[in-house]
């Protein structure tokens, strides 16, 4: 966890160093303006670490305060980067054309200030529309027919949401636009795949209130992810548990005598030493498979030869990448990353882009979503 830890902050380390570089290479200043921007760099770069010791000190306000700042800092950064390094390439090609035509076409090239104000003002446009599409939750409808289904019971409805991420970015008002979108389908059933509360949780008591006010016919029920871990265990399934979830953490069970719904803890878990430690393969092999059977699993990944013993698996994780184009470097370790897979032997997968967002309150290209899943034979 140190190592993935310190990885993550040298990278980010680095990105800011490409973002003084650039800033250098265009602007004239003196010493003090240099000392002041890398002051304020090195501040932005702890700034996550300053928030997790505010909270844990009970300094809410500040905490909350420095998070929009340092991580609203984060996503332009991101954004500067991928628009800035996309111009970098196109002045390289026009450098290496130039070499290979052997004639000179540097007239294509924007001027250094030219490459550094067009990534700016274009990083500014989509952290504008980022920030509006993050809080723009819309209902994803996939319908699933199976003769596992009895024809009498018509349509089952179960509304997934994941990776809402509550804590001290999303709060009161987007949990509410949230719900609203769990309401309006209407569901017999809701499902939460990991990640229901953040790394920083703060004072999530009322929240727990509004999720607890949605009471579908068959329940609700939910599965840790890597974030219940980060947060605290023990603190996070009781706020699961005061939202109204059952929590499955290798365990199973018949809902309405027409559905076996299953769930398994994050692999993160191991690594905290409080997984279950019940294997998936394990846990399924017991389950009658006469019923439809419903996996709640956090990440978007099938275990070896476990396809042939669910018909749907619901998971998370991935956020889409969140802020394009970083659903390229999801689509590396997750070959389904948002969206429905058809599995062997006539099962599914499907991977919510999230409902939250983790770190920046921005998305980009990947719009938040509840995704409304109908059951019905066929």
């Amino acid at each position: 966890m140190i190592v993935f830890l310190l990885t993550i902050f040298l990278l980010y380390s680095l990105l800011h160093l490409y973002l003084y570089l650039k800033i250098k290479a265009t602007l004239t200043f003196g010493a003090e303006t240099t000392i002041l921007l890398v002051f304020l760099m090195v501040i932005m770069v702890i700034a996550p670490v300053v928030v997790r010791i505010s909270e844990r000190h009970g300094f809410d306000f500040s905490a909350r305060l420095i998070s929009y700042i340092g991580y609203t800092w984060m996503g332009l950064v991101f954004l500067f980067f991928s628009v800035s390094f996309a111009t970098d390439l196109y002045r390289f090609l026009i450098y290496a054309s130039g070499l290979l035509l052997q004639t000179n076409i540097s007239y294509l090239t924007p001027s250094p200030r030219v490459a550094l104000v067009i990534p700016l003002l274009v990083t500014a446009a989509i952290a504008f529309y980022g920030y509006r599409e993050a809080r723009s939750i819309r209902s994803e409808t996939v319908i699933i027919k199976s003769p596992k289904i009895p024809r009498e019971v018509g349509t089952l409805t179960i509304a997934q949401i994941s990776d809402v991420h509550l804590g001290l970015i999303v709060r009161e008002e987007r949990l509410q636009r949230i719900l609203r979108e769990v309401r309006r389908a209407k569901p017999d059933m809701v499902v939460s795949t990991g990640d229901l509360v953040d790394g920083e949780m703060g004072n999530l008591v009322e929240l727990a209130g509004a999720l607890k006010a949605i009471n579908p016919t068959y329940g609700k029920f939910a599965v840790t992810g890597n974030h219940e871990f980060y947060a605290g265990l023990d603190q996070a399934l009781h706020f699961t548990q005061e939202a109204g979830f059952t929590v499955l953490r290798g365990a199973a069970l018949t809902v309405a005598g027409t559905i076996t719904i299953a769930g398994v803890d994050d692999p993160t878990g191991k690594r905290f030493g409080l997984s279950r430690g019940v294997s998936e393969r394990d846990l399924l092999s017991g389950v009658p498979r006469e019923r439809f059977t419903l996996l709640l699993k956090h990440m978007p990944v099938l275990e070896e030869n476990a396809p042939d013993l669910f018909d749907l698996q619901l998971s998370g994780h991935t956020h889409k990448g969140q802020i394009f184009p970083f659903n390229l470097i999801t689509r590396l370790f997750f070959p389904t990353d948002a969206g429905l897979a058809h599995l062997p032997n006539n099962s599914y997968l499907y991977v919510s882009r999230g409902s939250g967002t983790w770190g920046p309150p921005i998305r980009f290209l990947s719009p938040p979503e509840v995704t409304v899943i109908e059951l019905v034979h066929g």
